[in-house]
């Protein structure tokens, strides 16, 4: 069977918090992860928009944050700080981006690690065109997201067990920039970041941005979303 034959159940959480967005992709995880012999239990897309600011590290930690001083300095201004499973170094997420969190089998789509980031860029390097960025673009690695120049439109940070995929993207629409200031995002000196808002010289919203991007996903993926009620998470 294709891809085209397998459903993606799309899980819209809306504006919620970093915890209750990692509980609502634990929950997804596992579910595949039981049904993923048999084949019986569909791949997710968990989308969501962070309640208030966050500064996430990945698995690869962050000089200083550990230490303790940077990250009493985030919270000091408002943010929580948080380690999250996935790869790559210390970001900012908050209201006005669009999160998502593909929670796909990737031995069942035959695809290999490196092919699936490269798909994540595709998807949001194309969601970006349409909505009226042409020359945005990926860049070679070691840097992954999507940019235009040398300033980043979207972050990719993702984490692969057992052939499951977790974590994701984070497609800046509306994003106070301001809150980048405080730290070296993804770790990349010398680089900027910027916004659909921004380069667009208008507002874009989070909902503006989200029919694009399911209609790219599902052709990226080769897939059908077909809509499940998000559960209730404890936050």
């Amino acid at each position: 069977m294709g891809a085209a034959g397998w459903p993606v159940r799309l899980v819209r959480l809306g504006r919620v918090s970093l915890g209750a967005s990692l509980g609502a992709q634990a929950a997804a995880a596992a579910a595949l992860q039981r049904g993923s012999a048999a084949r019986e239990e569909p791949e997710r897309l968990v989308l969501w928009e962070p309640r208030g600011p966050v500064y996430t590290a990945g698995l690869r930690g962050e000089p200083g944050l550990e230490a303790g001083e940077l990250a009493g300095r985030l919270r000091a201004l408002g943010a929580e700080v948080a380690h999250v499973g996935r790869g790559g170094r210390l970001t900012f997420h908050g209201p006005g981006q669009l999160v998502a969190y593909p929670v796909l089998d990737l031995r069942r789509r035959r695809l290999a690690l490196r092919a699936y980031v490269a798909a994540l860029e595709r998807l949001a390097r194309d969601v970006c065109r349409r909505l009226g960025l042409p020359s945005a673009r990926a860049l070679p690695p070691p840097r992954t997201g999507v940019w235009l120049g040398d300033r980043k439109l979207c972050a990719i940070g993702v984490h692969c067990g057992r052939h499951i995929t977790t974590h994701g993207l984070a497609l800046n629409c509306c994003t106070d920039l301001s809150w980048f200031d405080h730290i070296v995002p993804c770790g990349l000196e010398g680089l900027g970041v910027t916004s659909l808002s921004q380069e667009l010289q208008r507002p874009v919203s989070v909902e503006e941005a989200t029919q694009p991007f399911l209609e790219v996903f599902q052709e990226v993926f080769n897939c059908r979303l077909s809509e499940e009620e998000a559960a209730a998470v404890e936050e």
